[in-house]
């Protein structure tokens, strides 16, 4: 089926019967069973399983050409059970720019015995340099990354880990599953934060790792969810399923805005630089172009005069929503540096805009109107 099938019908293949049009919601947090002691549908506690987080489940591992997917409560512990799976001693190959909570959580992971280290994954000499042999146990790749945009070759960057015998993760929130398909660049775990592009209302908090295929590594993802228990819960489920049934046509509008956006920023007086792999002198564009199929909603762009008029710019829109995070109707803008924090490389007169499903004459007439203040 075609990816806008499967955004409708994925959900679906979950192991169990229900003749509902619209997926029921199922609160219940215990399943009776049957004399025998069985569980007929399968289902015996919702914190192990539950129907409303296996169609999501079936849904997103079908959208991404997975074996299987694994839905926790947040983004951030979705990529935390990844790092469960490993064991102390292992290194981590990294990129310096990518959403900042990443880096938090393998920093902290070096309390365990971790280590790390944070290159540009945009340079595959670097990528290469860093790979301690017999050592190395995982690549974490982001591609655009936030909030800086940089582009990597997924199937060269696994390739090279492979030939290390690490794995390969891909953080597939900011391209999504309907512009990247990790798994067909040989990325053997795709990373969202499904409170983003997947739910796609700003209303629900979430994350997933799905699985090219059944593995050990699979297995002690799936432990850390059952045990762990940071699961996401039946309601916030079924609203990320009620999103992901129209993400490919919010995206795809979100990427044609994003570039005329761009495109304006690109030539404003104010603007010095505009981080979007959809404008051709982007160093990661012929690379974006080859393994996407439109360049996202998400982009930066740096005020010429520095950070203060960073801010002034972000306190003079109107139409835009001063707020983090992406992936929203909404069309928002952050000063990125001030929201992650110290140790950030983000520079300190970027703005980051997610671009909403407004329409883009009225999105380029506030942005215009805003960086007119600096006049």
């Amino acid at each position: 089926m075609k990816l806008e099938t499967l955004l409708v019908h994925g959900h679906k293949s979950a192991s169990f019967e229900e003749k509902d049009v619209a997926p029921a919601l199922h609160l219940s947090t215990t399943f009776e069973r049957e004399r025998d002691g069985t569980y007929p549908e399968g289902y015996s506690y919702t914190r192990r399983e539950n129907p409303n987080r296996s169609q999501l489940e079936a849904a997103l591992a079908a959208l991404e050409g997975g074996a299987g997917a694994a839905c926790f409560a947040s983004g951030s512990a979705a990529t935390s059970a990844l790092f469960q799976a490993l064991k102390s001693g292992d290194h981590v190959i990294a990129p310096n720019d990518a959403y900042y909570g990443t880096g938090v959580i393998i920093r902290d992971f070096a309390r365990w015995g971790l280590t790390a280290d944070f290159i540009d994954m945009a340079d595959l000499t670097a990528v290469e340099r860093a790979v301690k042999p017999g050592k190395t146990a995982l690549v974490w790749v982001e591609t655009p990354s936030n909030p800086q945009m940089r582009v990597t070759d997924l199937a060269v960057v696994a390739k090279i880990a492979h030939k290390a015998g690490a794995l390969v993760v891909a953080d597939n929130t900011v391209a999504t599953p309907i512009l990247c398909r990790p798994f067909a660049f040989d990325v053997d775990f795709a990373m969202h934060s499904t409170t983003k592009y997947v739910s796609g209302h700003s209303d629900v908090l979430g994350g997933a790792v799905v699985a090219r295929e059944a593995s050990a590594t699979w297995e002690k993802i799936r432990a850390a969810q059952h045990f762990g228990g940071a699961v996401a819960s039946p309601f916030d489920c079924w609203l990320a399923l009620r999103g992901l049934r129209t993400m490919a046509l919010r995206v795809r509008e979100q990427s044609r805005s994003a570039l005329a956006l761009a495109q304006f920023l690109a030539t404003h007086r104010h603007v010095e630089r505009v981080y979007y792999a959809g404008l051709p002198e982007h160093r990661g564009h012929a690379l974006a172009a080859k393994q996407m199929t439109a360049f996202g909603g998400l982009l930066s762009f740096t005020v010429k005069a520095g950070k203060e008029a960073a801010f002034k710019v972000a306190g003079a829109v109107r139409l835009l929503t001063r707020a983090t995070s992406l992936g929203g109707i909404e069309t928002l803008i952050e000063h990125r540096a001030s929201m992650e924090g110290p140790g950030t490389s983000t520079p300190e007169n970027l703005l980051r805009v997610s671009v909403g499903l407004e329409h883009v004459d009225d999105l380029i007439q506030d942005l215009g109107q805003a960086l007119a203040s600096l006049d």
